[in-house]
């Protein structure tokens, strides 16, 4: 299998450390897609994935998977005997989707929407407002205060246990240091839960 991606945007780290935790990098050969230089527009590309987005998983008969959770579904999926990370019963499941929700919606976008609207980054291909971005970022802000909240009395983000959930607040956070938004001091459960995070050998893919 193939993981189209490029190493340093949030999306393909995301999966990268859900395979870490499974013990299943090695499954995949990744290959690095420039978004700054627009390899992702190129026609060969775009073949793969219309929405011009990485990761993309190519499988052995050429399948192609994007997004996300639709590539980590498929390895938790393939390879059940690995360490479970979606949920084990349907209480879990159901519980850690709510959770990625959340957290994809409330916190993963507007950081992306804040980094494209506030940094430039992508100027040559949008139409930049730095308005939008500048409320996008607030709405960041607001929500480390609502992880911090929710994180009292707990070690991991939602089931007592290290989730996916886990690996997509943690990408994000890390993703947030773009538009200057950080883990205030007072955030001490926020705090003591990303050191945790830190210490996983995952965290370093």
């Amino acid at each position: 299998m193939k993981l189209y991606e490029m190493a340093k945007a949030p999306n393909p780290r995301r999966v990268r450390m859900f395979l870490a935790e499974k013990g299943l990098l090695d499954h995949v050969k990744r290959v690095e897609i420039d978004l700054k230089e627009g390899e992702n527009l190129t026609p060969e590309f775009v073949a793969k994935n219309p929405m011009k987005t990485v990761p993309v998983l190519e499988l052995n008969d050429g399948t192609c998977i994007s997004e996300s959770m639709a590539i980590c579904r498929y390895m938790e999926q393939q390879f059940p005997n690995t360490q479970n990370l979606l949920g084990k019963t349907s209480r879990e499941s159901a519980l850690i989707e709510q959770w990625l929700r959340w957290l994809e919606f409330q916190f993963f976008l507007p950081t992306g929407m804040a980094f494209q609207h506030l940094t430039g980054y992508f100027e040559d291909r949008m139409t930049t407002n730095e308005a939008w971005g500048n409320d996008c970022k607030l709405k960041v802000e607001r929500f480390y205060d609502f992880l911090d909240e929710q994180l009292q009395g707990e070690t991991w983000i939602c089931v007592n246990r290290f989730t996916v959930a886990d690996i997509t607040a943690f990408c994000t956070i890390q993703f947030a240091r773009v538009i200057d938004v950080r883990i205030l001091p007072e955030h001490k459960n926020l705090q003591a839960w990303y050191k945790r995070m830190e210490s996983r050998d995952s965290a370093k893919v």
